[in-house]
């Protein structure tokens, strides 16, 4: 019988002890093993099983340690086991809460959550991170002994990160940056879900950009707010639009999201003035500001501001996403709220990713690595706009900054035929129809890892799908 219920096999990884145990706790769960069910002595069960004594006993023991199996000397020991192990499987759904069903809805449905790969927008070459600078960094920090910073203190953020941040983004954005106001999270979608709790109830408004980013959307809407989408022209948001009841108004100013625009500068003070006006926090996503190919004259909005802008960036485009840290740059109101908030939703970032950050920020190999990127970016990213402005019926907007760049159609097209053509020649680009409440259609085409070939393979697919497209609407 016991055969029929283990086999412990020596070539196996796991020892023999610990196979024994889990194959009998098996059949314990299954009821094929029932309550006061006896099983062979120590002696016996090591003939039929050929293996030693040692490895019965060991067996038994953890067995007996997890309270399924009695032994006493001189007698058999004995399954201890519930009446009905096989528990009968629930069968109906809890309901979720009004927030678990806003979180758990997909607001990036063929956008976004689209199947990533070449050509998709927002994803960095991985091809050129700097696998050695990063390994070396990581191995050097990961030796320190960081105290109470190894458990809870400082959940904001490594202060010698902070502090290089803060001189980084006053000498780079404009910004007046204090390290005590910048908070470190795991990443620009955390950080929005968090300001959108501390900052608004369900059911206000939270305004943004439209066409806009999906993930401001699914943070907003997760945290019950209510959105209204502004129209964006060649200077950026239309500020007046604003519903003057909006708790929070989010913006992409130095390189819209994903039209490209930079928000001009007399937008931007009219911008600041209504937020002031009518008590609103801005939310500036600079996610792309590493990127800026057209000069440096015009600084981050919050350099601007006097109080009414949370300011956010990341290092996901410099590095890569899944490294998961990005900061925020608060108005001194709003620190301490936003680091006990921080806490209590846990959304910390990894303590050695911190410091090997700071290492290759302090050492220049973060600048270096920046330089060297941003060329290959930029060349790759006026190579497709040119490649694909010579497409009728599409308006292009060449690049000034950011792996991707906006296509959008004249007329409305069918979206998904095309993107099926182009998945199958291997690219994934995201459609522009899910950011944007009017319905504008075209695609948002990533370029980080835009070879030569590779883009004349894509505009040969583009040019020949939005062909047909536009012979079968008689245009």
């Amino acid at each position: 019988m016991l055969t029929t219920l283990t086999r412990p096999d020596s070539g196996e990884a796991e020892p023999l002890p610990l196979q024994i145990r889990r194959d009998l706790l098996a059949a314990i769960r299954e009821g094929k093993l029932i309550h006061g069910a006896k099983l062979p002595s120590s002696r016996a069960a090591a003939e039929v099983l050929q293996v030693s004594r040692t490895t019965i006993n060991t067996a038994y023991d953890l067995l007996r340690a997890e309270g399924v199996l009695t032994v006493r000397p001189g007698a058999a020991p004995a399954v201890v086991a519930p009446a009905n192990p096989r528990r009968p499987k629930m069968t109906t759904r809890l309901p979720l809460s009004d927030r678990g069903g806003r979180l758990s809805t997909d607001l990036r449905r063929s956008g976004d959550s689209r199947k990533k790969g070449v050509m998709s927008p927002g994803i960095p070459d991985e091809a050129l991170f700097p696998r050695s600078e990063w390994a070396t960094a990581l191995r050097r920090v990961s030796r320190r002994l960081q105290g109470g910073m190894s458990g809870y203190d400082m959940h904001y953020g490594l202060p010698e990160l902070r502090q290089i941040l803060a001189e980084r983004l006053t000498a780079d954005r404009g910004l007046r940056a204090d390290p005590e106001r910048i908070l470190v999270t795991c990443g620009t979608q955390a950080s929005l879900a968090m300001l959108a709790q501390v900052m608004a109830d369900p059911g206000d408004i939270a305004a943004m950009e439209d066409p806009g980013y999906l993930g401001a959307r699914a943070a907003f809407s997760g945290a019950g707010l209510a959105i209204a989408p502004v129209p964006v022209d060649d200077e950026g948001i239309c500020a007046e639009l604003i519903p003057d009841a909006a708790r929070i108004v989010y913006v992409t100013p130095s390189n819209q999201y994903p039209l490209g625009i930079r928000m001009s500068l007399q937008r931007r003070m009219t911008l600041l003035e209504r937020a002031r006006r009518h008590n609103t926090l801005i939310i500036e996503d600079d996610y792309d500001s590493e990127f800026h190919w057209r000069g440096r004259e015009i600084a981050a909005l919050a350099g601007y501001g006097s109080g009414e802008v949370a300011y956010l960036g990341s290092a996901a485009k410099v590095l890569m996403p899944a490294l998961r840290i990005a900061w925020l740059l608060l108005p001194d109101w709003l620190v301490e709220p936003a680091r006990m908030a921080q806490r209590n939703l846990g959304i910390l970032a990894n303590i050695h990713a911190q410091a090997a950050l700071a290492d290759l920020m302090r050492t220049g190999r973060y600048r270096a690595h920046l330089r060297r990127i941003s060329r290959a970016y930029e060349e790759r990213g006026h190579a497709l706009a040119e490649a694909l402005c010579s497409i009728p019926g599409l308006t292009i907007r060449p690049p000034d900054g950011g792996v991707q760049l906006a296509l959008q159609f004249h007329e409305k097209r069918d979206e998904a035929a095309i993107l099926a053509a182009l998945a199958a020649g291997g690219f994934h680009p995201a459609p522009l129809s899910p950011c944007s409440s009017t319905g504008q259609t075209g695609f948002i085409v990533g370029f980080a890892n835009a070879t030569p070939d590779r883009i004349a393979r894509f505009r040969e697919i583009l040019n020949r799908e939005t062909g047909a497209a536009r012979r079968a609407c008689g245009s």
